[in-house]
């Protein structure tokens, strides 16, 4: 489980094809790997990866074909910059949201705008996707906790201050590049329960159940 709040960004220094649709990377870094260990998960640009391998200044990560196709891994180049996080502590300030580190799919930056201090981005996602956004709700871009501000259709927009436009990867991209996308872990999970037959009544839970409870 992540915060969704970056603790640095590392740069991939070697991808290695180690069967037909799955890879291994090299990652290196200057903080996480300070407090890191064979077995920990560790957050890439949003997807949770297990270490196997480090050194002094790099870990190495093994990725299998459903992560590559389902994320932006397979664009990625040696020399990138990526987004890490290692996993949160139970005792630990938690600064963000929620994030579990499994990509839901990828999204495609429309527009990239200055507005005073701050930067907008308008990411247009899968119309699958779209059901979990919500004005003021959370989404996980890159592996970075953001507040939706706008929605419309199946395109979110959000904000960057200053601090994350600097200390993260989204800073540096623009119109027309791939973003990994997270919905909201708890939207998820209640979408999922009211998908799920009632034994009573076999329709599940719905608004009309929900209200008759009391719960709205």
């Amino acid at each position: 489980m992540f915060t969704g709040i970056i603790e640095e960004m590392g740069t991939v220094e070697k991808i290695k094809k180690v069967s037909e649709q799955a890879v291994s990377l090299t990652i290196g870094s200057k903080e996480v790997i300070k407090d890191v260990n064979i077995g920990d998960s560790v957050a890439v640009n949003g997807i949770c990866l297990t270490v196997k391998q480090m050194s002094l200044k790099s870990f190495e990560v093994d990725a299998m074909p459903e992560t590559i196709r389902s994320t932006s891994l397979q664009a990625l180049k040696p020399g990138a910059k990526v987004n890490l996080e290692r996993a949160m502590m139970a005792n630990g300030r938690f600064g963000g949201h929620f994030v579990s580190g499994h990509v839901d799919g990828t999204g495609s930056i429309i527009d990239k705008r200055k507005k005073e201090n701050a930067i907008y981005y308008d990411i247009e996602i899968k119309e699958a996707l779209a059901g979990f956004l919500m004005y003021k709700g959370s989404i996980t871009v890159d592996g970075i906790s953001l507040t939706v501000f706008g929605v419309s259709g199946n395109v979110f927009t959000i904000s960057l201050i200053p601090h994350t436009v600097y200390e993260t990867v989204l800073g540096e991209k623009g119109k027309g590049d791939i973003v990994n996308i997270e919905c909201d872990l708890l939207a998820k999970h209640v979408k999922h329960m009211l998908q799920i037959p009632n034994e009573a009544d076999q329709e599940g839970v719905n608004e009309d159940l929900l209200r008759t409870a009391g719960f709205m």
